[in-house]
């Protein structure tokens, strides 16, 4: 067990209660230790504090040798002063509720009085402050100043410039947290605002986040506005479902539907943070094509039909069919949804052709690399150097991309990205390695022989791809010991098995770690369930082939469109065709769904218990949060009834006593 490192404390004052604190650390927070809050509009903690609204605005003194205390003559902004030893600090004074009530009076001097159609009305820290620290009427009768209002800054965020404070929180985060730095401010005084450089685009793949950051209506949320109000919602603890990193969010919902997602704290994750397509990208549970009733096929045509029915047309084609049925499972299916459906497929099908990857190159079963994690997401912020290899951190794993880069913000991390296209990790690398498309194992193992052997001649390696060789070096130097990063995409490149081969010994022969992470909500659940075909079993490209040829008869698809799948079209046209039976389970009416033989539907993640395995193996629960449409069912609770069917036992009426059953995930 490593050390508990001792923490270095100074003594101070607040409001007459004297308390022990980390020595540096801001009054801000200090403050809070004892139960008391300063307002705030420009602090935000996970930035570099500015001191910009001077909101936080307290009275300062110190301690002297002889007991008494003398009060500096300026009030001090919270938010950027550093406790120090014999510190007095007084929140409560006549003359810091005359600042705050100054402050809040200028900030309302040209601020719009847009509460009753603002978004953020009910939520929002400019209305909360000026009730507790404000005045109680205005002395401005002048006109205020106007702005475009309802400017579309991007598909999702709404930019209305009449609102904005000027606390560059929005900046900042740009700047300090997503690294694209795209929004910046023009003009001065009064006039300041912020905007993209050039009035582009706001195309940060983290841009959701500027919208819940923002303590007033100025950026708001494209897709949830005029939709609700704070009051009228419910808002359900979740986990989102959208990347495996499994990001604590708010599932806010009005009426059975969902109508927003927000960040919840989860320091171990995502801390607060959220990645556009998770923050957006649940649009899917209202969507008009939802399939919520069951359908089987008669005479060239799906009807509607009930689960009885077609739960014994299932059975009847799949029950002891063996070889001739596959499954085909997507990552968007429960732990508990994974086990039933392969105990179900392996027990009473008795096939092994279960799959769940489509990546290009399948890696062998037997390489268990490429299910291998060792570091967790936190952990990354303590490295001194990474090596990230083969994956678009930005797109595949977002916010394991957000804790690197603050590691290199914060700690002057030394990063070295290696990959065949632009990506975001480039911006902020120490050495960007942009080899030739298909040299991936060429370099991997010139890095790995770099390692092991000083001295190794780099310059062949280098002009096979296309590297600069200085910058080739200078990578080697520095990968020593530090975490290795890559992806299940890395699957994609040809000799993606050997480079990943190859990244686990640079792992071992340098002491540090090797992680080949899942992308898919809970494709790790799936690696850790053995959800992939044994030696005489067909993986996915060799079940669609095989139905194309007419080998495998009966197919059943789990969350899964085979269109989407980045497969040859043609070839997943003629699988559909020809197979003679086909079950898509779905929560949408996909295009796979019109070839479909029945059609079950599935209820989607919020709709039903239970629980997912994030990249760094976390089991996570999700209790539902809105009821399921229609006949929609849980996966697991599917073939609960089906295998009951075929064995009759006492049945599990609750995803928590399936999840206590699941051998793989009980050390988890």
């Amino acid at each position: 067990m490593a050390a508990v490192t001792e923490v270095e404390t100074v003594n101070i004052i607040v409001n007459g209660i004297e308390l022990a604190v980390p020595k540096g650390e801001l009054i801000v927070e200090a403050v809070k230790r004892v139960g008391f809050e300063i307002p705030i509009f420009c602090y935000h903690p996970r930035m570099k504090p500015v001191g910009m609204c001077r909101m936080c605005l307290v009275l300062t003194g110190a301690k002297q040798p002889d007991g008494t205390i003398r009060m500096f003559p300026k009030p001090q902004a919270a938010c950027t002063m550093p406790v120090s030893e014999g510190l007095v600090v007084d929140t409560e004074s006549d003359a810091v509720k005359k600042d705050r009530k100054g402050v809040l009076e200028f900030l309302l001097v040209n601020h719009p009085l847009d509460c009753p159609i603002c978004d953020r009305g009910g939520e929002c820290p400019l209305q909360n402050n000026t009730l507790f620290y404000g005045p109680s009427t205005s002395r401005f009768i002048e006109m205020k100043r106007h702005a475009p209002k309802a400017y579309p800054l991007s598909d999702y965020v709404t930019l209305d410039l009449e609102r904005c404070i000027q606390c560059a929180r929005c900046v900042r985060f740009t700047e300090e947290i997503s690294g694209d730095a795209q929004l910046g401010f023009r003009f001065r005084g009064a006039d300041m605002q912020p905007i993209t450089f050039g009035e582009t685009k706001f195309t940060s793949k983290f841009s959701g986040n500027v919208i819940e950051i923002c303590p007033v209506g100025a950026l708001t949320n494209r897709k949830y506005r005029f939709r609700a109000r704070p009051w009228d919602l419910e808002s359900s603890e979740a986990i989102c479902t959208q990347c495996s990193a499994g990001c604590a969010i708010w599932f806010d919902h009005r009426g059975g539907k969902m109508a927003r997602i927000n960040g919840r704290t989860n320091e171990a994750i995502n801390e607060e943070w959220t990645c556009d397509k998770g923050k957006f990208g649940h649009g899917h549970y209202n969507d008009d094509k939802r399939l919520v009733n069951s359908f089987v096929r008669v005479n060239d045509e799906l009807i509607k039909s009930e689960w009885s029915t077609v739960s014994a047309d299932v059975m009847k084609e799949f029950v002891g069919r063996g070889n001739e049925a596959g499954l085909i499972l997507g990552h968007g299916v429960s732990n508990e949804g994974v086990w039933n459906a392969l105990k179900f497929f392996r027990d009473q099908v008795k096939t092994d052709n279960i799959d769940h990857r489509f990546e290009t190159h399948l890696i062998a079963k037997s390489d268990d690399i490429a299910n291998k994690v060792q570091s967790s997401i936190a952990s990354f912020e303590g490295a001194k150097s990474v090596l990230v290899f083969g994956t678009s951190l930005a797109d595949d794993l977002p916010m394991l991309f957000l804790r690197i880069r603050k590691a290199w913000f914060r700690n002057k991390a030394k990063v070295v990205v290696a990959f065949d296209r632009a990506n975001e990790v480039e911006d902020f690398a120490e050495v960007a390695l942009r080899y030739k498309s298909g040299t991936a194992d060429t370099l991997a193992a010139a890095l790995q022989s770099a390692v092991a052997t000083p001295g190794f001649d780099l310059s062949k390696v280098a002009e096979t791809c296309e590297l600069d060789l200085s910058e080739l070096t200078k990578a080697v130097t520095l990968i020593s010991g530090c975490p290795v990063v890559t992806s299940s995409s890395i699957a994609n490149e040809k000799g993606g098995a050997s480079a990943l081969n190859s990244l686990n010994q640079i792992a071992s022969l340098t002491g540090g770690s090797f992680n080949c992470y899942a992308r898919g909500a809970n494709e790790r659940g799936l690696q850790l369930m053995d959800a992939v075909p044994n030696a005489s079993g067909l993986n996915t490209h060799q079940m669609i082939q095989a139905a194309a040829n007419g080998q495998l008869k009966a197919l059943w698809l789990i969350g899964v469109d085979l269109f989407e799948q980045g497969l040859d079209r043609n070839l997943v046209t003629q699988a559909l065709e020809n197979i003679e039976y086909l079950v898509v389970q779905d929560s949408s009416r996909t295009e796979t769904f019109y070839y479909s033989s029945a059609a079950i539907p599935m209820a989607l993640q919020a709709e039903s218990d239970g629980s997912f395995t994030n990249m760094e193996g976390t089991i996570q629960e999700l209790k539902a949060a809105i009821p399921a449409p229609g006949e929609s069912k849980p996966v697991w609770r599917v073939f609960e009834e089906l295998s009951l069917r075929v064995a009759p036992r006492r049945p599990i009426m609750m995803a928590k006593d399936l999840l206590a059953t699941i051998p793989a995930l009980q050390p988890a």
